[in-house]
């Protein structure tokens, strides 16, 4: 058995990191919260997880400035990373599949297994060598 996969989610609401605790630790996942981007980005970089869920909306540092961060640093440039926000706007999903090269973008209220999905395809990229 594989060891668990690890994913830092970094999000401002506590009850959302409860929930997708919930959702993933069915599934064998290991999830660890931070409730802010300063500490989101400590925490990255102390566990090296194997995936990391952002929200773009946060007090301290927007999701966006967290992600340039991840991405600026060597060792946690190559950590896949998928925006979960309730921005829906579709120009928002543009800048961040296009622009910013997000692994992936989940809008909220999304259901779990939406999560799960864009989580295992985007962990599946990953393992798989490129053409």
């Amino acid at each position: 058995m594989d060891k668990s996969k690890r994913v830092v989610c970094i999000e401002d609401e506590p009850a959302m990191i409860d929930l997708i605790r919930l959702i993933l630790s069915r599934k064998g996942y290991t999830v660890a919260g931070a409730t802010g981007g300063r500490e989101g980005l400590d925490l990255v970089q102390s566990s090296q997880p194997d995936i990391v869920l952002l929200d773009l909306m946060m007090p301290d540092m927007d999701g966006w400035e967290v992600y340039q961060k991840l991405k600026a640093h060597e060792s946690t440039r190559e950590i896949p990373v998928i925006i979960v926000t309730a921005k829906a706007q579709s120009i928002d999903k543009v800048l961040g599949l296009h622009i910013a090269k997000v692994d992936d973008y989940i809008t909220k209220p999304f259901g779990p297994q939406d999560l799960i999905e864009s989580i295992e395809k985007v962990l599946s990229r990953r393992t798989t060598p490129s053409a």
